[in-house]
Formats: C-alpha cells, sequence, structure tokens
C-alpha cells in the first residue's frame, strides 16, 4: 500500500504534540489536502476533536489491542483515500505497557507501519541542550526512523542558530513553535477537552494553523510523509453470515466516547447504526434489536439525563425485558440506580443496576486491562477475552464480578462487570477488534439467531 504519513513523537508526555498535531491539521486541511488522522493509545478526545472541530476523518492505533496485522489492516481502510496521514504518538516515544519496555509504544506503532517520525521537543529553557536530547532519541534504537524534528517554546532566533547542527545530524529542522499560552490548547480527563469546553475553538485553531505557517516548513513536512516506504497491509477478512440488525447507539453530548473501528466492525457485520440522544430524546429508535450505550461525560449532564423520565424508562423496560445492551464506562454509570453529578448531587438514572454510581477523589483502576469470562456468558465463553482501557474518577457499588480483569504486566487483578443475560456492562471501553466473535454474538442475539 502507499500512504503518504507521518507520525509526531515526543520525549514526554506535554510537550505539545496535541497542540502541533491540530495546528498542522488545520493548516494542511485549509490547503485542502485530504486528511486521515489517528492517534496512539486508548484516546477517545483527540480523534472526537480532530473530527468535530477541524473536520478530518480520524481514529486509533493501539499495539495493545491488537497485534500488527490488523494494525496496518484497520491502517488500510481508514487511511484509504487520503493524501496525508498524520498519526500522534502518546506518552514519550519510546514508553511502552510498563517502565522497562517499549512494548505498544508509539515506536512500536511508527516501526509496523514504517512511519518518517517527527520528533516535537519542548525546548522551554533550552538552547544546545535541545540537539543533546535529539541526538539521545535518534541513537536509542538504531531504527528509531526520526526524520525531522520540531522544537516548542523556542525562538526564531535560537532556532536559525542551531538549524545547520540540526542538519549535520541528518535531520530535517522543520521548525520551531513559539512561546503562546493563548494558543495551547487545554486538556481534562484524558487528552483534550470535549469541544463545548473552548470558546470559539475553531477561531482559535485558524490562528495556530496561521501561527504554524509562518514557523513550520509545511512542503518539507509533506515531502517527508511522500517518502514512506510501500507496506504490506492486509485487507478485511470476510464477515460472517449473518442478519441484518438495528443497533441504537447513544450519542450525544453526554455519550461521545466510540472508537471508529468498534462502529466499522458493527457495520460490517450487518448492523444499521440508530444514533439517539439520552438527553433530548424520549424513546429509542424504533425496531431497536439491540442498544449501544458508550462511554462519556454523563455526569457533566446528569441532571439532564435524570430529567427525561421518559428516556430513561424506555432503556431500563427494554433492558430489562432482555433487549442485547452493551453498555461502557458512562454508559454503565446511566444504567445505575443513581449517579452523583459533579456537585454531589444523586440523581435518579435508569435503574437497570441497582446501585450508586459516585465520584472519587483519584482515577479509579486506570489503564488497560484483559477481561477474560469467569463463565459463560451470552457473549463470551468461559476463558475467552477481549481487551479495553479503564479511565474513570467515579465507582460503583455494584461493579459485577462476572468477569476477570487484569492490567497487561500482570501487577493488579481483580473482578468486574456484569454479564448478566444480554447485558453486558461494566467501566472498560472495550476495543471489539480484540476479539471479533464478541461482536459476532452480540449480534446474533439481537438477531435472536442464538
Amino acid at each position: 500500500m502507499h500512504s503518504p504519513r507521518l507520525l509526531f513523537a515526543a520525549p514526554n508526555s506535554g510537550s505539545g504534540k496535541t497542540t502541533i498535531t491540530c495546528g498542522v491539521l488545520a493548516a494542511l486541511n485549509k490547503r485542502g489536502v485530504r486528511l486521515f488522522s489517528c492517534k496512539c493509545g486508548p484516546d477517545y478526545i483527540d480523534p472526537l476533536f480532530q473530527e468535530s472541530v477541524i473536520g478530518v476523518k480520524s481514529g486509533t492505533l493501539d499495539l495493545f489491542f491488537c497485534d500488527e496485522e490488523t494494525l496496518r489492516r484497520l491502517y488500510r481502510r481508514n487511511a484509504e483515500g487520503a493524501e496525508l496521514a498524520l498519526i500522534e504518538g502518546v506518552m514519550g516515544y519510546y514508553d511502552g505497557l510498563g517502565a522497562g519496555t517499549d512494548e505498544a509504544s508509539t515506536y512500536r506503532v511508527a516501526r509496523a507501519l514504517r512511519a518518517p517520525v517527527v520528533l516535537i521537543i519542548n525546548a522551554r529553557g533550552q538552547s544546545l541542550s535541545a540537539l543533546a536530547e535529539l541526538q539521545g532519541f535518534l541513537n536509542f534504537r538504531e531504527d528509531s526512523n526520526i526524520r525531522g524534528v520540531i522544537f516548542n517554546q523556542m525562538s526564531g532566533h535560537v532556532f536559525e542558530a542551531i538549524r545547520e547542527q540540526v542538519l549535520s545530524l541528518g535531520i530535517i529542522p522543520i521548525g520551531y513553535v513559539p512561546k503562546s499560552d493563548e494558543l495551547t490548547i487545554g486538556s481534562r480527563h484524558l487528552g483534550l477537552v470535549t469541544p463545548n469546553d473552548v470558546r470559539d475553538l475553531r477561531e482559535k485553531l485558524d490562528r495556530l494553523a496561521g501561527l504554524l505557517c509562518e514557523t513550520l516548513d509545511f512542503d518539507a513536512l509533506i515531502r517527508l510523509s511522500e517518502t514512506a516506504e510501500d507496506i504490506d497491509c492486509p485487507t478485511d477478512p470476510p464477515a460472517p453470515r449473518m442478519t441484518s440488525t438495528r443497533i441504537a447507539v447513544a450519542r450525544d453530548e453526554a455519550f461521545c466516547f466510540l472508537y471508529r473501528d468498534n462502529l466499522a466492525l458493527l457495520q460490517r457485520y450487518g448492523a444499521n447504526l440508530l444514533y439517539f440522544s439520552p438527553i433530548h430524546d424520549d424513546s429509542l429508535p424504533e425496531g431497536s434489536n439491540g442498544l449501544l450505550l458508550p462511554g462519556g461525560y454523563p455526569e457533566l449532564y446528569a441532571g439532564a439525563l435524570s430529567e427525561n423520565i421518559r428516556m430513561r424508562s424506555a432503556v431500563a423496560d427494554s433492558v430489562k425485558a432482555g433487549l442485547p445492551c452493551l453498555a461502557e464506562c458512562g454508559g454503565f454509570m446511566y444504567l445505575h440506580r443513581t449517579l452523583e453529578d459533579m456537585e454531589g448531587i444523586d440523581h435518579p438514572m435508569c435503574g437497570v443496576i441497582d446501585a450508586r454510581a459516585y465520584r472519587t477523589k483519584k482515577l479509579s483502576r486506570f489503564g488497560y486491562v484483559t477481561l477474560t469470562a469467569k463463565h459463560d456468558t451470552a457473549y463470551l465463553c468461559a476463558g475467552e477475552t477481549i481487551r479495553g482501557h479503564e479511565f474513570h474518577y467515579y465507582d460503583s457499588e455494584s461493579c459485577g464480578s462476572d468477569m476477570h480483569a487484569e492490567k497487561p504486566n500482570g501487577s493488579r487483578r481483580w473482578d468486574c462487570l456484569h454479564a448478566e443475560g444480554t447485558l453486558f456492562a461494566g467501566f472498560a471501553h472495550l476495543y471489539y477488534e480484540s476479539n471479533p466473535v464478541f461482536v459476532e454474538r452480540f449480534l446474533r442475539r439481537c438477531a435472536k439467531e442464538d
């Protein structure tokens, strides 16, 4: 597959990857370049921003969720038709699943896709020392594939003073980004804030794009993307023969954490996705055969969700009557008896889970998880697994105990999740491509083929 592409990486989190990636995407989008963007790691928020605010098709690349062959297959599908694919790394370039490994790191993604890498170095308080940092990352792995560099929080004067020495390392000096608090995109929870949290965000990104057009060499970026070598990307395997189903998918301000690849797999297996709003609508889409309640920020809209009594009753009655339902994190909390909002007030919810969902002062069970079925369930047989990720400041009086969760390094294990009848609900955000059979069984239950 021939696909011009770049990967933006950094020595550490907080280097400015997200802000610069958004600015570059906005600038290239203005040029009329057909783009695909993706984020390494389990993040929902950056792809959500890139699609809803910049207008660029965006997705996720993650080597904990899938192997390299599957990663290349998903990349092929999503990047098809794009003139340039821009991949944003996660954490530090070589940081992996554990402190002493680069497994599932941004570096591994770059290697799997043979993507030219642009290292973003936060050079605040540095000049020549920024080159020592660059050289260290170049030499740490022989196949680093670092081909260019952008210096963040650096003046034009300093950049010009070190430009020739960057070239002497065999690296393309793409440019610099001066310090500008006004144009920095804020963060909350995981990655970027939700679109409604930043006033005049599109105008802010326009100004950022204009600034970057003055300080970055976009022609050099495009030329570098075109040096990416062709890679062998397999096509999607044949989908199982299945009856078409109608799946109601919650999607609004409160429920917005949806992996593009999850939705694509549902559709490839014959699902007709019917989007609805638990805040604004008063009933489930007509003829729904199944229900998907994804994660999001229901705690920010607990009052509005609670006030929509007709929708709460429709969801509760349907799930209790056996409508197949997948509920993740925020969707799981919506199914509770009550949900505590950000001010500490409890609001009635659907009551499918007879328990209270409440706020805590720190992240609970944060990170990747492998979920193993403790016994036969509707969608997983005993011993079968599916992978996911947890990121939540909330907890529940009843997290469930039908699945066994384990961290990648085996350092922590616990029981979780309600897998009772046709309900599968818990705090983990699932990645369906880690076990497509899970999706097949869900849709067969929806079609009453089981």
